[in-house]
């Protein structure tokens, strides 16, 4: 079919996971600016494609439907999730710190 290896489409899968769980998150917890939304982005694809093999082994036992995915989709059901959890997370901090005080306004 294509000339990508098992291991390249693993790893399109999880890059791909990493960003929509990344965007996807805008939907949930708006960002309050550019900054903000740049950092949590960024954050959230890093989470995605560092977690998102554990996050997605994880998951895939915890339901135990390791049998029924192969390995590129429990990389991008992982990476979106620890994606989206890191983006929960970040937001939940800056808000706060913002709230703190010691936190600087988005420009």
């Amino acid at each position: 079919m294509t000339g990508l290896s098992e291991t390249a489409w693993i790893w399109a899968a999880k890059g791909a996971g990493a960003v929509a769980g990344s965007a996807i998150s805008l939907a949930y917890i708006l960002p309050r600016g550019r900054r903000d939304a740049a950092v949590r982005f960024a954050v959230g694809t890093a989470c995605g494609l560092v977690f998102g093999g554990a996050a997605g082994l994880k998951i895939v036992d915890e339901l135990g439907i390791a049998g029924a995915i192969g390995p590129a989709e429990t990389m991008l059901l992982g990476a979106a999730s620890a994606s989206l959890t890191a983006w929960w997370a970040l937001g939940f901090v800056m808000r706060a710190f913002r709230r703190g005080g010691r936190w600087p306004e988005d420009r």
